[in-house]
């Protein structure tokens, strides 16, 4: 057996096991399946009768009966088709809401080093256009096979008892047609495989084209967009089409090999008819079997197609599904915290190739006491906001919280801890109500919310709205201003109540009245947390207990913001190139 059949069949039973919740209906599926294809194999055996009977020897009786016969055939051929189908596709669909509901929970759980390493447009095709192919395999294709398997082998049963030497010569038809099933099957999974590709491309092209709209209109890149998308979307055009012509091809070779082989059979079993004196009705009885076979076998071969579609993109669905979740090694449990946070030689990398974004980063934040971290770009302040809640563990050194190493913490225990508040605010498309309260345990009521706001200097906007706090914010909160999304973040912060602060350039860009406002909700925010500020407007650091600069990765001063401008060092050169 070959790896690919081998890996085929494994990837098929996987499919399959998601069919489990859904057994009794896909057996129902099946039967009713089983029922179609007997019914089509059960035509050619009533022509006999039919012919015989009915117009030769003129025996109305037999006639009668056949017809009666006929008609109660195509009833259940009629109730067979109806269920079968329906069961089938109600269990697809269920199959489509399981995998993407396994796969949206699972992309939760990812590592922020995934979302960093992978085009989202890419991620959002195997959850779209991905899991509709899986469902042609694991349904769909799956009707055709037992279906049509039947109705051949019902055929093929007919056929035998009619004519058993002429029928086992059809059989040497059958190693050509695997045969050639199986070469061909080899490429539609390769140009299957390019094609979910170049269409997680095009996806990836689009979302970011539409994100970045206004950049592409002030800079004028309609072109350029244009030629991008009509690059990608021919790609998707052309491996498609390798496909179509791939199961085409296989379609008439196979119907090629099967149609001489029966008009072989044909013409041996018409000169043996003439010789052994056989009836009208008992050669077209078995004629129209072996031309009823033609069907099912164009069917089955047909079905390769949207085959190794499916199993192309399963290999890709899986592949997302087995990727290692973020770690939560941490057995640990932590209610409240009272702040007190410690660096102890930290060290980290984003990557082997990389330089080091942190060299041996060491300070301690007291509970309730304020740290801001300034420096240049690229100095590392953001790379310590994104371990403190464990988006990333330091490559070497540790990190406490009240005397707790935070990989020794559950990660949901860890996480309640923090607020986090950034320049790129994130505002989900659903009211202002919604967006506050975002993630809450328990279920704020509107007193907290109108509270949270109020601090937060949100509260004098929300009122102006024609639904106040039931006002949709849109997309990424695009009805909102920079101040108002900003405001609503330190809300939604002050909502949480979590006793340790992250403030990442949550001031950098706004207007002078935005920022005066969102200053003072950051004060009212700050009290009694302890809190970590990052900043390029040392302006608003100021007031921090303890103000650490980095350089490259290094802490090279600390202190406060009057020893800092004493020591007449790096802190005083950036404040004073800011004057």
């Amino acid at each position: 057996m070959s790896t690919t059949t081998t890996e085929s069949r494994k990837l098929y039973f996987r499919l399959l096991r998601y069919v489990r919740p859904y057994l009794a209906a896909f057996i129902i599926s099946i039967i009713f399946m089983v029922l179609l294809g007997l019914s089509d194999a059960a035509v050619p055996a009533l022509l006999k009768p039919l012919f015989d009977g009915g117009f030769i020897e003129k025996d109305l009786d037999s006639l009668q009966q056949t017809l009666v016969l006929l008609v109660l055939l195509f009833l259940i051929r009629g109730i067979s088709h109806v269920v079968s189908t329906g069961t089938m596709g109600w269990v697809s669909g269920k199959i489509v809401l399981d995998i993407r509901k396994q796969m949206f929970a699972h992309l939760l759980d990812m590592p922020t080093r995934y979302y960093d390493t992978n085009a989202t447009g890419n991620t959002l095709s195997k959850i779209t256009f991905n899991v509709n192919q899986v469902t042609q395999a694991a349904t769909r294709t799956l009707t055709i096979l037992i279906r049509d398997t039947v109705t051949a082998l019902g055929l093929l049963a007919v056929a035998l008892y009619l004519n058993w030497q002429l029928t086992i010569a059809i059989l040497v038809a059958f190693p050509p047609v695997v045969i050639v099933a199986q070469l061909f099957a080899r490429r539609m999974r390769s140009f299957s495989h390019a094609h979910q590709d170049k269409t997680g491309d095009m996806t990836h092209v689009l979302e970011e084209s539409m994100r970045g709209h206004k950049v592409v209109k002030v800079f004028g890149g309609k072109k350029y967009e244009n030629k991008r998308f009509f690059n990608v979307a021919n790609k998707v055009r052309q491996f498609q089409q390798k496909v179509l012509l791939a199961g085409a091809a296989n379609v008439a070779v196979v119907e090629l090999i099967t149609s001489v082989v029966l008009c072989s059979i044909v013409y041996i079993g018409t000169l043996q008819a003439i010789d052994q004196g056989q009836t009208a009705g008992h050669l077209i009885s078995f004629f129209a079997a072996l031309g009823l076979m033609i069907s099912p076998i164009k069917r089955l071969a047909s079905a390769m197609q949207p085959l190794q579609r499916g199993l192309a993109a399963a290999e890709s669905i899986f592949k997302l599904i087995d990727e290692e979740r973020e770690k939560d090694n941490g057995t640990q449990a932590l209610a409240r915290s009272e702040g007190v946070l410690a660096l102890e030689n930290v060290s980290f990398s984003y990557s082997s190739d990389k330089a080091p974004a942190l060299h041996q980063i060491s300070f301690t934040a007291a509970a309730g006491e304020t740290i801001a971290l300034v420096g240049q770009s690229g100095s590392g302040k953001s790379t310590i906001a994104s371990l403190l809640p464990r988006f990333y563990d330091p490559t070497s050194g540790h990190i406490f919280l009240d005397g707790h190493d935070l990989r020794d913490l559950r990660l949901a225990d860890l996480r309640k801890q923090i607020s986090y508040v950034s320049q790129d605010v994130v505002l989900f498309n659903d009211t202002i109500r919604a967006n506050i309260s975002y993630g809450s345990d328990t279920q704020a009521d509107e007193a907290q919310i109108i509270a949270a706001a109020k601090a937060a200097h949100a509260w004098e906007f929300i009122q102006e709205m024609p639904q106040q706090l039931n006002t949709l914010v849109g997309e990424n909160g695009i009805q909102l201003s920079g101040g108002q999304r900003q405001r609503i973040a330190i809300a939604r912060a002050l909502l949480k109540n979590a006793p340790l602060l992250i403030l990442d350039e949550a001031t950098s860009a706004l207007d002078s009245r935005s920022e005066s406002l969102v200053q003072e909700a950051i004060e009212n925010l700050r009290h009694g947390r302890t809190t970590i500020i990052i900043a390029h407007r040392l302006s608003t650091v100021e007031n921090a207990d303890r103000i650490l600069v980095l350089d490259q990765g290094h802490l090279v001063e600390q202190g406060s913001h009057t020893e800092l401008l004493a020591l007449d060092g790096r802190y005083a050169a950036l404040y004073g190139n800011l004057q």
